[in-house]
């Protein structure tokens, strides 16, 4: 039985069409080059440092390093500076994973094509379902580094790149064609992570983190407890929204504070916008409008989405120091952009959106975008 479906905000512009119209050739393009790939999991690659079963998700925080002076003591932090040495293939399966059901989703939305939902039920049955290459529903060993940690609450930021298989799967499961066996072991399976999440002491600690960890806490609980039906974990997201992420966050310009302090600030104000608005938009009602709510001192989301959007129409004219890596990369077409003109229907936000890149090929990019195909999302 399908969960309950949730009584959404309508937006305030239908962006729709002008959504499809921008990325129909490119979007047509990576659907048809999904059909074509083979599920590969999280069991296809081990690694020796991991202190988890080959069914467990890996990985090795990123700005972690051998120490030079003592090669064989515990990895010295680099923050910033990403390590090439660590391993990610676990991550790399993942988020191939996520862009190979965002690109068939989209297809579907554009086509109605069956032969795009069949393939996702492969992936998603080889994941979720089949029993020698599933992944465990946890992430225990996330961001390890060696000689330290095993895994770390941090990890837990791992998971955002699922959102799009959830969302896609949500979207595809109206189809006559999407396999009621396949869709009832994915929505298990992420009701197991959300019960991980929202209980191991991981997930804990990182609910309560200040900053973008914090953000994409509720943004993954909340993804994932829509895809479930779980109304109740819906409305603590949205609680949480209001009561920790904008008042502990956002200051009264309308930037985040504690992005701003890091080595690339602008990219991790970009991620943290993102997220928040990706929140607005998955949690928004017609009875509780995020997008509209504001703090006493009257902050909200249009003076945060107001503050960074001439920053990513003009890069010249950011104000603080240039991030240490991949700024050139940045920005892209922000989902931000889309989700706000979509609540606000301000055509410049929309103008901005359709000119930046939206199929980005460089992998710190794809991975800190996770909403990558906003056909699905619509």
């Amino acid at each position: 039985m399908l969960p309950l479906l949730l009584t959404l905000l309508t937006p305030v512009h239908d962006s729709m069409p002008e959504v499809a119209a921008t990325l129909r050739r490119e979007a047509l393009s990576a659907a048809r080059s999904a059909m074509t790939q083979v599920p590969i999991t999280v069991t296809a690659t081990r690694s020796a440092r991991s202190a988890g079963g080959p069914h467990d998700f890996f990985s090795e925080g990123d700005y972690w390093w051998p120490n030079p002076v003592h090669p064989d003591s515990p990895y010295i932090q680099r923050d910033g500076m990403t390590n090439p040495g660590n391993f990610v293939e676990h991550r790399r399966a993942m988020v191939r994973f996520s862009r190979i059901m965002g690109a068939l989703g989209s297809g579907w939305v554009l086509t109605g094509d069956a032969r795009y939902v069949r393939q996702a039920m492969r992936h998603a049955s080889a994941w979720f379902r089949d029993t020698a290459t599933r992944m465990n529903p946890s992430l225990d060993y996330g961001q390890a580094v060696q000689g330290r940690f095993t895994g770390r609450a941090v990890g837990v930021i791992d998971m955002i790149q699922m959102m799009e298989v959830a969302q896609a799967l949500h979207v595809m499961s109206t189809s006559k064609h999407a396999d009621t066996a396949v869709l009832r072991a994915a929505r298990g399976w992420f009701r197991d992570y959300l019960r991980w999440v929202t209980t191991h002491p991981y997930g804990v600690q990182e609910s309560k983190a200040l900053n973008n960890h914090g953000t994409c806490w509720v943004m993954q609980v909340a993804v994932f407890a829509r895809f479930t039906g779980d109304t109740p974990w819906l409305d603590t997201c949205r609680r949480r929204f209001r009561e920790q992420l904008l008042p502990g966050q956002l200051d009264s310009l309308g930037r985040f504070p504690r992005e701003l302090v890091r080595t690339k600030p602008y990219g991790y104000s970009l991620f943290n916008l993102d997220a928040m608005a990706t929140l607005c938009h998955v949690l928004s009602t017609p009875s509780e409008d995020l997008w509209e709510f504001r703090l006493p001192d009257g902050r909200g989301m249009r003076s945060a989405v107001e503050w960074m959007h001439p920053f990513v129409a003009d890069k010249s004219r950011w104000p603080y120091k240039p991030d240490v890596m991949y700024w050139e990369e940045w920005p892209v077409a922000q989902p931000f952009l889309l989700f706000a003109y979509s609540r606000y229907g301000v055509k410049a936000w929309l103008d901005t959106w359709r000119r930046l890149p939206h199929f980005p090929e460089v992998e710190e990019v794809i991975r800190n975008l996770p909403v990558r195909n906003p056909l699905i999302w619509l």
